[in-house]
């Protein structure tokens, strides 16, 4: 019998479409939002990032303002085209710290489930910084890696230190493989890097439906699967498969029900602790912290043992 009510595999991405110019449409995930405001006047840094426009007075706080075309490589539409100010700005959140992105317009919120956003086509530009593609009304919209794009504009604030280390693991779980699941190239470096500490390894996925690929292929090749992979992070939002539907199938599978699972996001308001719980995850970590998720995977495999 299901774990779960219908309710929690229907969890539905709203996603944020947007342009930087020409037909081509971008989106990012609502969750991933705080608000969406007219350009502010900004004052310009020296020695920035060269996507970076300037910082904003906002909120009682300095935002500093990325130009989205420029960070993902495209041709901006600043200058002859458009004036700073006719732009708009995206708030996100990146470890604890808010960051704008100017982009030329705004489009609409459009609700989509998970399995209709695709793995990205190679080839393009942009390419390294999209983390799924979808089709909506004849177009291939494009969302985006916003994890990818700020730890390459703006200074990664990230400590990888813990209070935890390989002698807080019971002996018997020392050196263990942890599956990661994340549609994020940054996302999986940072959590790779918490395990490194640890003495453990990572095994990298990029979204549910290619996580089951591999622990099904294993396990047809009679590896049991969940002792060489006690424990596994996952992501929320993911194309094809997101990371509530990976932990409610693992939990009705015999092979992997023993799995410890830790659903996690490593940017802020993502997980619903409902859903977590109701699918069966043992942890819901909702902001990246090294020693919250160090704690939480050396629970793990305690647990295990």
């Amino acid at each position: 019998m299901a774990r779960t009510s219908s309710r929690a595999l229907e969890e539905r991405l709203e996603l944020l479409m947007f342009g930087l110019g020409g037909t081509q449409r971008f989106g990012i995930n609502v969750l991933k939002v705080k608000e969406v405001v007219t350009c502010p006047p900004l004052t310009q840094l020296p020695e920035s990032h060269s996507t970076v426009l300037g910082v904003a007075h906002f909120r009682g706080e300095s935002l500093t303002i990325i130009d989205m075309a420029r960070a993902i490589g495209k041709r901006s539409m600043i200058g002859d085209e458009m004036k700073v100010s006719e732009g708009s700005v995206i708030v996100t959140e990146f470890n604890r710290t808010s960051v704008g992105f100017w982009v030329s317009d705004i489009d609409r919120i459009i609700v989509l489930d998970w399995a209709e956003i695709q793995r990205p086509p190679k080839g393009s530009s942009s390419h390294a910084y999209i983390s799924g593609v979808a089709k909506i009304d004849g177009l291939l919209v494009q969302v985006l890696d916003v994890e990818k794009i700020l730890s390459e504009t703006v200074t990664p604030r990230f400590n990888h230190e813990t209070s935890v280390s390989d002698s807080d693991i019971p002996e018997v779980m020392r050196g263990s493989q942890v599956l990661v699941v994340d549609d994020s190239s940054i996302a999986r470096k940072h959590v790779a890097e918490v395990l490194e500490k640890l003495g453990l390894t990572a095994i990298t996925t990029r979204d549910g439906k290619e996580a089951l690929e591999l622990l099904n292929q294993w396990a047809e090749e009679g590896i049991d699967v969940s002792s060489q992979i006690p424990v596994v992070v996952s992501d929320i939002e993911m194309p094809e498969m997101d990371g509530y539907t990976l932990t409610n199938t693992l939990r009705e599978s015999a092979r992997y029900k023993n799995m410890h699972v830790i659903l996690h996001t490593s940017l802020s308001g993502a997980i619903n602790p409902d859903f977590a719980s109701e699918v069966g995850a043992n942890t819901a970590l909702s902001k990246f912290d090294a020693d919250d998720l160090a704690r939480a995977i050396v629970e793990g495999l305690k647990a295990r043992a």
